[in-house]
C-alpha cells in the first residue's frame, strides 16, 4: 500500500509480501476455500465483456485505468488487494475491520502527478498470473501465451479469482491494467472470446526518456531500500530498476542485443529495441487476426493529451461503456501533457530510438486511425 512517501516501502508491506511470496501454494488453497465458501455468490456474478489494458511501461495506461474504473460498471484490483491477491476476499475482509481512519492521497513511486491511496486501481493481477507461470517472467524463455495453451488449473482459478474481484467492488464488468497482459491477448481471448483489449502507445522518443528516468529513479531507491526492489519483484514488475528484464516474444536474438546494449550503457537503443520487439509483436497479431484487431483498440498518450474528449470518446465506445458528456468532459479536464520533466537525450540516442522503432511505430499509427 502506499505509504506517505510513496517511494518506500513499510515494514509489515515487506514482511506481509515476504509471506505471500513464500508460501503461495497456501494461498492458492485459501484462494480455492473461498471459491467453495462463495459458489452461489460467486455464480451471480458472470464474466461479460472483460476490459484488458495492456502495453508497455509509461504509456499512459494508469490514466485509462483511472478513467474506466470510474465507471459505475467497471470493477478493477486496488493497491489495497497487496500482497495476498490470490485470497482476494478474505484479506479485504481482514482489511476492512483493521480500517482505522481514511488516507491521505500521495504522489506515486514514479513521480509523474498521479496521486493514490489504497483505493486506488492498481496492477495486481500479473501476481496470479506469475503463481501459475513461474517463467513468465524469464528472459531465456518466450514469454508469450497464445490459443493453443492451456492450463486448466489456472484458468479454473482465474475465473473465479475474477468473479471475486466483481463481487468484491460491486461492478459487472472487469477492468485490468497489467503490462503483460500484451504477451497473452490470443490466450485471453480463448478465455473469453468477448473480452476488449486497449493497448496503449506513445512517441517511442518520449517513452523511451520517460523509462529512462524510471529507471534511474528505482535503481536509486532499490539501492537505498531492497524493500522496493522486493516489492516490485512480488508484484511482478520488472520494467526498470535493478532486476529489469527484457521481455522475450520468441526471438531470442532480440533479448540478447537488448542485454548487449544495456550492459554497454546504451539505455536507449536496448529500450528502443524492447519498444520495437513488444509493439512490433502487437502489431503482427493484430495484422493478421482480424477478429482480434475488432477487438483491439491502440490509444495514442499524444494524442489523448491533445485532445482527450475525441479519444475517451472512442475508448468507452470500443469498451462498450455508456458515458454521458458531463462525464466525459470531466475526465478529459484531468488530463494534459506532462511538464514536470523534458526528455534529456542526446542527438545520437534520437537518432537510434527512430532507428529502432520507426517501422513498428509507422503500423500502430495506421492501425489506430482505423
Amino acid at each position: 500500500m502506499p505509504q506517505k512517501d510513496a517511494i518506500e516501502v513499510s515494514r509489515f508491506d515487506d514482511w506481509a509480501g515476504g509471506m505471500a511470496t513464500s508460501r503461495q501454494n497456501f494461498f492458492i488453497k485459501l484462494g480455492r476455500v473461498e471459491t467453495r465458501w462463495l459458489a452461489e455468490r460467486l455464480h451471480a456474478h458472470p464474466i461479460d465483456r472483460p476490459i484488458y489494458i495492456a502495453g508497455m511501461a509509461r504509456s499512459g495506461s494508469t490514466i485509462l485505468l483511472e478513467t474506466l474504473e470510474h465507471h459505475a460498471q467497471t470493477a478493477s484490483h486496488r493497491y489495497r488487494d497487496y500482497p495476498f491477491a490470490l485470497a482476494p476476499v478474505t484479506w479485504n475482509a481482514f482489511l476492512d475491520k483493521a480500517a482505522t481512519h481514511p488516507v491521505e492521497p500521495v504522489e506515486r513511486a514514479h513521480r509523474d502527478r498521479i496521486k493514490i491511496t489504497p483505493e486506488s486501481p492498481e496492477a495486481i493481477e500479473e501476481m496470479v498470473w506469475a503463481a501459475f507461470f513461474p517463467n513468465a517472467h524469464d528472459p531465456g524463455t518466450d514469454n508469450t501465451l497464445d490459443a493453443t495453451h492451456r492450463h486448466p488449473e489456472f484458468e479454473t482459478f482465474y475465473r473465479d479469482h475474477i468473479r471475486k474481484i466483481l463481487l468484491l467492488r460491486g461492478g459487472t464488468r472487469y477492468l485490468a491494467k497489467g503490462n503483460y497482459n500484451v504477451l497473452r491477448l490470443q490466450y485471453l481471448q480463448k478465455l473469453f472470446p468477448e473480452a476488449l483489449f486497449v493497448i496503449p502507445i506513445r512517441d517511442p522518443i518520449e517513452q523511451v526518456a520517460s523509462l529512462m528516468k524510471q529507471h534511474r529513479l528505482f535503481v536509486t531507491a532499490q539501492r537505498h531500500n531492497p524493500a522496493v526492489l522486493r516489492y516490485l519483484q512480488r508484484l511482478g514488475h520488472y520494467e526498470f530498476g535493478l532486476d529489469r528484464r527484457a521481455v522475450n516474444v520468441g526471438n531470442p536474438a532480440t533479448v540478447e542485443k537488448i542485454q548487449q546494449c544495456w550492459l554497454a550503457g546504451e539505455e536507449a537503443r536496448g529500450l528502443a529495441a524492447s519498444w520495437a520487439s513488444l509493439y512490433g509483436y502487437v502489431a503482427d497479431l493484430i495484422g493478421s487476426d482480424t477478429r482480434l484487431s475488432r477487438q483491439t483498440f491502440i490509444t495514442h498518450y499524444d494524442e489523448l493529451c491533445r485532445n482527450p474528449i475525441a479519444v475517451l470518446s472512442r475508448l468507452f465506445w470500443h469498451c462498450q461503456l455508456d458515458i454521458t458528456q458531463e462525464q466525459l468532459s470531466a475526465h478529459a479536464s484531468r488530463i494534459s501533457k506532462p511538464t514536470y520533466y523534458t526528455p534529456n537525450l542526446s542527438s545520437t540516442e534520437r537518432s537510434a530510438i527512430r532507428e529502432e522503432t520507426q517501422d513498428v511505430y509507422r503500423r500502430l499509427l495506421a492501425h489506430s486511425l482505423t
